[in-house]
């Protein structure tokens, strides 16, 4: 059941705005429900404000996990990953899991398709990689926007559970993952799948995923990829050096009132004094810094010309807005066919919220139409 009434997500659809900020084309979705410019999503609102009703700290506040072991700290991360969404399917979807093992290590599939046309050939296929810093996150997190995204696009979607870091550090997860799609692209036929319709999507450390997919599958001419789906994507942890990249506050209005919400929230691709992502995981995720600069870990220093399009999808709140819509705009200018989205008054990691707030549901419809035009 959502907590929002369904005409929310078809004004979301309806009443989108093409704008241009800085040379960045895109479209601009606002709930009608929005009180005003620069301030959070009332939906998203209450959702953190009632996450921290009770305690002392605020967004961004300092934790306990200073004062843990690393490897209790590290478990502390983990276990505040994810938000328990809800079921939106009004079909039975059936579920699979199969367990692979690539380079020593395993792998989990886990594949969901719609039971009513379960034995039709040819589906368009979504091959999800899940966010979590690289260090945590769960199938689970994005299992029900995974199985209203089959429904909706009558598709075969794939969640793919990888290796993390630090336990297994780059490349592990990442070749996990692209392992996974040429798997998935080889065997085409015994899911159903038709292999000229695979797309590849994931959100925030999966959205960089994704697009490092997509370019060494480019790289490789083997162009089993034909979509990839950026949702608020880490695509470089290198800021120094890349021309035009620029991350800065004033590129967030900020109403004055919910300042001390929102700029806490807003650390996330935000470079520190070295040039580089102010991203302390880099260190669990990288054996050697060095390969923070590898195009497979920082896809948007790679040549980008003749790569599969793309949707790319930014928060309004979120830090990583700067580096999603800035690829958007490399992609495009590199002759990609693009399609960005910004979500007026949402904060990273909405996806995880389905059937709490409208944005999410949306996003999967947009995510289900692109596949359905493959």
């Amino acid at each position: 059941m959502r907590l929002y009434k369904k005409e929310l997500v078809d004004a979301l659809q309806e009443q989108q705005k093409a704008a241009d900020h800085g040379g960045i084309k895109l479209i601009e979705k606002v709930n009608p429900e929005e009180p005003g410019p620069g301030l959070i999503d009332p939906y998203e609102l209450a959702i953190i404000t009632k996450h921290w009703v009770g305690k002392e700290e605020g967004p961004g506040a300092g934790n306990s996990s200073a004062t843990e072991s690393p490897e209790l700290a590290l478990q502390t991360m983990r276990d505040n990953m994810g938000f328990p969404n809800r079921n939106l399917n009004t079909v039975e979807i059936h579920t699979r899991y199969e367990q692979l093992n690539f380079e020593g290590n395993e792998v989990g599939l886990w594949r969901y398709y719609p039971r009513k046309s379960m034995r039709q050939a040819g589906k368009p296929c979504l091959i999800f990689l899940h966010g979590g810093g690289f260090i945590g996150g769960s199938i689970y997190t994005l299992e029900h926007p995974c199985r209203l995204i089959a429904e909706l696009a009558d598709a075969v979607v794939f969640n793919i559970d990888y290796s993390l870091a630090p336990e297994k550090k780059f490349p592990n997860g990442f070749n996990d993952c692209f392992h996974a799609v040429k798997h998935i692209y080889d065997h085409a036929e015994e899911y159903g799948i038709d292999r000229s319709k695979i797309a590849v999507g994931g959100d925030s450390a999966g959205g960089n995923l994704t697009a490092a997919v997509a370019v060494k599958d480019r790289d490789l001419g083997l162009n089993m990829v034909a979509l990839q789906v950026l949702i608020y994507p880490l695509v470089t942890f290198i800021n120094e050096g890349v021309e035009g990249l620029k991350w800065d506050i004033k590129a967030f209005e900020i109403a004055e009132e919910q300042r001390s919400i929102i700029e806490p929230m807003l650390g996330l691709g935000r470079p520190s004094d070295e040039g580089k992502e102010d991203v302390p995981l880099g260190g669990l995720y990288f054996s050697d810094m060095k390969d923070a600069g590898s195009t497979y870990a920082s896809p948007l220093l790679a040549e980008h010309r003749n790569l599969p399009g793309a949707l790319c999808v930014g928060a309004e709140f979120d830090g990583l807005r700067i580096q999603t819509e800035f690829y958007g705009k490399k992609l495009s200018e590199a002759g990609v066919p693009v399609k960005t989205i910004r979500y007026k008054g949402c904060t990273h990691a909405f996806l995880d919220r389905l059937g709490f707030v409208p944005q999410a549901e949306d996003l999967c419809i947009e995510i289900a139409s692109a596949l359905k035009k493959l």
